[in-house]
């Protein structure tokens, strides 16, 4: 790091031009970081932004243009040699091996060595160190399984290994997606940090307050091509307008009026198992119920409890005042049910499988449980297509292998699959985790209209803005319960400090909420 100083450019990227077939991904792109600042790259998803820096990293070559590092001109033909440069990349799709813990995924291929053996207790050391720098609001260390891990924590140790590899140069692609507030504020610290040890940080985020309280400049692209670039941090419309070259309107869509708001649905009585406990609810016709709390608190355990994952083992389940007891996702789905994973790529895709199949999967295997008419090959797929044009979903053809994707598109396709059941009951779990503002502000908008339409919502968020927006009623989980219950006008700090506060869980658990439209927390009435 020594020999950079600080506002010099590290690296280069010079009229940067990349074909696929069918698609000119980028066309004539420069893009530069300096020493000590963090550059932000903005972009709807499939505006070239994951292409551009695949170029610089050494998974693509470009068809035209330059790389340059330190002044000098480069060719990565593989990434192994961007590394060695000292350029990491954190992708959103995490590229670590779960069976093996942390210190060992932090050092895989280059373990440090004593007297021919490996040496365990060296890495373990300089692995907890590191870990230090994300403060005392995790519970990692060297010797933890990464398959043990919860997505916010995979994504403290893909920053540690770039910390590690003592990287000049650090892209950061959406990494707060999977993060709670809490967590977010551990990574800014951290970029702050890094920053000022002289690194170039390129930092791909969706949202905006991030750009704001980050960055030094923001490029953005727009179909392969740089929109705009910001010698300094404008405002937050103005990059907008540049990303999707209009105004978005209302981001958020109204919230439900009272008169819109119909029975119980969906109702828990004294749910539990392992990981929840006394867990009382009810989910209602045209109403979006969003959960907030930190990692770990209860939120995605419920999803998966009400979806027949990890069933509950304690309490009782009604479905439009009928008990039920899910064993399997497959029993959910038959009474009207459907979850939208938040770990697309384990949970949500085929990835060898076309776009075009990963839509049809739930169609094909539920549509008939849902009471539907049975439809052709060719009536279903044009109903996806349908599908995904209506969340401009972005491939060459839809034929084509749905990894090939950006990891935005891949959200929109899984979206799009279980959207087009149109199920009484939804869940979704981080629904727009790396997709871009536009499409964000459509999925919220399809959200309404499908409570509008009589269904009932559950969204599960790390982003605490997004809970807010979305929700006509906030339920706040900490440690397996719920134990707080806002309106949607609540502020953030209400939340957050209903979400860590310790004190509520020694008050008596919440009766069933959602039965009727008074607001109310284990505090009391909120006005």
């Amino acid at each position: 790091m020594s020999e950079m100083e600080t506002g010099h450019s590290v690296f280069e990227l010079r009229g940067i031009t990349k074909s696929f077939p069918g698609i000119k991904a980028l066309d004539d792109v420069s893009f530069d970081c300096r020493a000590g600042e963090v550059h932000a790259l903005a972009g709807e998803n499939g505006a070239g932004k994951s292409t551009l820096i695949k170029t610089l990293s050494g998974v693509y070559q470009a068809d035209e243009g330059s790389v340059h590092l330190l002044g000098e001109e480069v060719r990565f033909t593989h990434p192994l040699q961007s590394i060695e440069a000292g350029i990491s990349v954190i992708y959103q799709e995490f590229s670590l091996l779960p069976d093996r813990s942390i210190a060992e995924n932090i050092f895989l291929g280059r373990e440090p060595v004593r007297w021919g053996i490996i040496d365990h207790a060296r890495m373990r050391e300089e692995t907890n160190e590191i870990l230090t720098m994300f403060g005392d609001q995790h519970q990692l260390h060297a010797d933890k399984l990464v398959g043990e891990l919860a997505v916010a924590e995979q994504q403290m140790v893909e920053i540690a290994k770039a910390i590690s590899l003592d990287a000049r140069v650090i892209v950061m692609d959406e990494p707060t997606a999977a993060l709670n507030e809490q967590e977010c504020e551990i990574l800014f610290a951290l970029v702050e940090t890094l920053r000022e040890q002289g690194r170039s940080i390129v930092y791909i985020t969706h949202r905006m307050r991030e750009i704001q309280r980050l960055a030094n400049r923001v490029t953005v692209l727009k179909d392969g091509s740089v929109a705009a670039r910001f010698d300094h941090v404008p405002e937050a419309d103005k990059i907008v307008h540049a990303m999707v070259g209009r105004d978005i309107g209302n981001f958020y869509p109204d919230p439900a009026k009272a008169h819109e708001i119909g029975e119980v649905v969906l109702s828990v009585e004294e749910g539990g198992n392992a990981s929840l406990s006394q867990i009382s609810l009810g989910l209602r016709e045209g109403e979006i119920t969003g959960f907030a709390g930190v990692q770990g608190a209860g939120r995605n355990a419920l999803a998966q409890a009400l979806f027949g994952i990890t069933p509950f083992t304690e309490g009782s389940v009604h479905i439009n005042g009928k008990r039920v007891s899910f064993t399997s996702p497959r029993d959910a789905i038959r009474s009207g049910l459907v979850m939208l994973p938040g770990d697309r790529k384990s949970e949500g895709l085929a990835l060898m499988q076309s776009v075009e199949d990963n839509g049809m999967i739930s169609p094909r295997a539920f549509s008939s449980m849902f009471g539907y008419p049975k439809q052709t090959a060719h009536g279903d797929v044009k109903d996806m297509t349908v599908a995904f044009n209506a969340l401009d979903l972005r491939a060459a053809h839809y034929g084509v292998e749905i990894q090939s994707l950006s990891g935005g598109n891949q959200q929109k396709a899984i979206v799009a699959r279980w959207l087009a059941l149109a199920p009484k009951i939804l869940i979704f779990v981080e629904p727009t985790r790396g997709i871009d503002v536009n499409t964000k502000a459509g999925i919220y908008h399809r959200m309404r209209e499908l409570a509008r339409e009589g269904a009932a919502i559950m969204v599960i968020s790390s982003d605490l803005p997004e809970v807010l927006g979305v929700s006509d009623r906030i339920l706040v989980m900490n440690a397996g319960r719920i134990v707080a219950e806002f309106g949607r006008d609540a502020s953030e700090q209400e939340v957050m400090h209903a979400a860590t506060d310790d004190d509520l869980l020694n008050t008596p658990a919440l009766g069933t909420v959602g039965q009727s439209p008074e607001v109310t927390s284990s505090e009391g009435a909120l006005q």
